[in-house]
């Protein structure tokens, strides 16, 4: 389970590089270190967000629910922090995209701009996204146990299928 994991996180952020290109076009702002900067930051959000999603979906499984009643937990359960989170961040960018304040909004201009842009889809992305990918990889973990594991001993992925 943790070797695959690792792709779940990979996800996030490329849900939300696509995002923040379209930010960085909409404002007309170049890729910059502010921009990288505002990468950066994204991609912590985005890598939160499928870590409270699947890490959620994996304990409701080890107490016993379904695969796919746990995926759906996870995603009603966790949804409202994601969303949270979020609309913070974009609170707190706004100013910084509008130019709002007595500082030089060349510099915070691109980072804001990326981060809005990036929080937006990798947010709605992710809450469809992510338990789709938690789904096949979940499969594709049982399928290759199946031809890896020696014939006699019996491995059971999450979802309880060998």
């Amino acid at each position: 389970m943790g070797v695959y994991c690792s792709f779940y996180h990979f996800d996030g952020i490329a849900l939300s590089i696509g995002g923040a290109f379209v930010g960085l076009v909409i404002t007309n702002s170049s890729l910059s270190m502010p921009s990288m900067i505002g990468f950066i930051m994204l991609m912590g959000i985005a890598t939160k967000n499928s870590i409270l999603l699947v890490d959620y979906a994996l304990i409701a499984q080890r107490r016993g629910l379904a695969r796919f009643e746990a995926i759906i937990d996870a995603c009603r359960k966790r949804a409202r922090p994601i969303i949270m989170t979020t609309i913070a961040m974009g609170a707190g960018m706004l100013p910084l995209v509008f130019g709002w304040g007595d500082a030089d909004p060349t510099f915070r201009r691109p980072m804001a701009a990326a981060v809005l842009g990036g929080l937006v889809t990798s947010t709605l992305l992710s809450l469809v996204v992510i338990p789709v990918v938690y789904t096949l990889m979940d499969d594709l973990s049982g399928w290759f146990a199946k031809w890896l594991v020696p014939s006699g001993k019996e491995q059971t992925t999450t979802n309880g299928k060998v």
